[in-house]
């Protein structure tokens, strides 16, 4: 059952000015967005209107130049490259369109990798093993923790990928095209796990520019021009 009773991204009039000599592109113009704890969320825009860039600065992979970004309570609008990494690891996870897994690494080794950066609650060999496994059973894979990528469907990578996502425990995930490189079918299947994980608590935040995909999530923030343009509540998420 969902809470929605905790704040989980709080970003307001974010700004992000790209300067490339004499010019500057404004790729974030003044956009606010507010998450809250175990929603669904989809973002999206046509080419150029800020959804990279603002999935960037969600994801503590850059600052703002300005505006205020609170992520789980905690202001990191302003904090430098370390703090941002250190900020990434503890509370967020990430699903890649192309699952960025190591080749010839087992689905195993590929899940616990976050866990080797945990300095807050690190776990001996044999916990971080076990939580992965555990993970991994949970995503339908317990019959492919030894297997290496090449060995596993795209559907099957993709299921690694929101495994390693979920093994810190995050605050919430960060999704970019997850289902872009499957077929409708494994895409689908995707999305009815990430459903199913939503409905559990994870709170996840999506890029899509499939409205059939945005349509698994609760709402819907379109961009353009580098500012929310409106927001959609869509049907299937919160059920």
């Amino acid at each position: 059952m969902k809470k929605n009773n905790k704040t989980i991204i709080d970003g307001k009039d974010l700004v992000k000015i790209y300067r490339m000599g004499e010019f500057e592109v404004r790729a974030l113009n003044g956009a606010s967005i507010q998450v809250q704890e175990s929603e669904f969320i989809a973002i999206m825009g046509p080419s150029g209107s800020g959804k990279t860039t603002l999935m960037n600065v969600l994801g503590c992979l850059m600052s703002p130049t300005s505006g205020e970004y609170f992520l789980d309570g905690e202001d990191v609008s302003d904090l430098d490259k370390v703090e941002l990494a250190q900020i990434r690891n503890n509370k967020l996870g990430f699903i890649f369109q192309s699952y960025n897994l190591l080749a010839r690494t087992p689905a195993l080794q590929n899940v616990i990798l976050p866990l080797f950066y945990d300095r807050i609650t690190p776990l001996t060999d044999q916990e971080q093993l076990e939580k992965a496994a555990q993970i991994l059973d949970s995503v339908g894979l317990g019959d492919r923790i030894y297997h290496e990528p090449q060995e596993l469907s795209g559907g099957q990578q993709q299921r690694v990928s929101i495994a390693r996502a979920l093994v810190n425990d995050p605050v919430m995930v960060l999704a970019d095209e997850p289902t872009g490189n499957l077929d409708s079918k494994s895409g689908a299947e995707i999305m009815e796990l990430l459903v199913s994980l939503n409905k559990q608590g994870t709170t996840i935040v999506m890029v899509t520019h499939d409205p059939a995909i945005a349509e698994y999530t609760d709402r819907t923030i379109h961009l353009l021009d580098g500012k929310v343009e409106r927001e959609v509540k869509n049907g299937k998420g919160g059920k």
